[in-house]
């Protein structure tokens, strides 16, 4: 996920966007507004007869609201030579709660990208097979997707094994790792990939597959 500087993005549109989300009220967020309003004019110290003139709110009633964003850590006085007042703990809540919602949308279009490639390999094998793919061979294609390989790599391998006159996932997955092993070595001149097949995990494919099929 890329990193976006909590600086670069603007403090109002995340407050709007997820204050619901941090259960701050109707009230609360139009008195941090007023004081990122009065921040931005100077004010430093802003108390609640200051906000009251600017607001339909009391006194008493902005007192209760200053406390209750003091207690829930979105608002502090920060002591030095003047005592002033600061926002920055709702902005580090904003700013990690959008890093949150980012990281999610981002895993779910990953997600989408990575059904759609599965499902084209999926009609690819199963029209060039002419049946349905057993729930091995399902398995062992995802695996491949989450090794790295994309699916026109993978529909690439297979029709690479077709035209050598092979049809099994064993001449696909030797392809792919040939490939692979390739790959690394023009970019590294190494490569830790072992071109080996487990025999067993080919038996065991053919069997499933079988059953599958009756």
């Amino acid at each position: 996920m890329s990193v976006i500087q909590m600086e670069a993005l603007d403090f109002r549109y995340l407050l709007l966007e997820y204050y619901k989300k941090l259960k701050i009220s109707e009230s609360e967020l139009a008195v941090i507004l007023m004081i990122d309003h009065l921040l931005n004019q100077k004010n430093n110290l802003i108390t609640p007869d200051m906000l009251s003139l600017k607001m339909n709110l009391s006194s008493k009633e902005l007192d209760k609201i200053l406390v209750s964003l003091i207690e829930r850590n979105f608002l502090v006085y920060e002591v030095g030579k003047k005592i002033k007042v600061s926002l920055k703990p709702l902005q580090k809540k904003l700013y990690n709660t959008f890093q949150v919602a980012l990281a999610k949308e981002q895993e779910n279009v990953s997600n989408e990208r990575k059904a759609a490639a599965l499902n084209n390999i999926y009609e690819v094998f199963e029209k060039e097979l002419k049946r349905t793919l057993s729930p091995l061979e399902f398995a062992l294609i995802g695996e491949w997707v989450n090794d790295g390989f994309s699916d026109e790599v993978i529909i690439a391998a297979f029709n690479e094994a077709i035209s050598k006159g092979k049809k099994s996932l064993k001449s696909v997955d030797k392809i792919l790792v040939q490939w692979k092993v390739r790959d690394d070595i023009e970019k590294e001149g190494i490569s830790n990939v072992k071109e080996v097949w487990d025999d067993d995990i080919e038996k065991t494919i053919e069997i499933a597959k079988a059953k599958w099929i009756d």
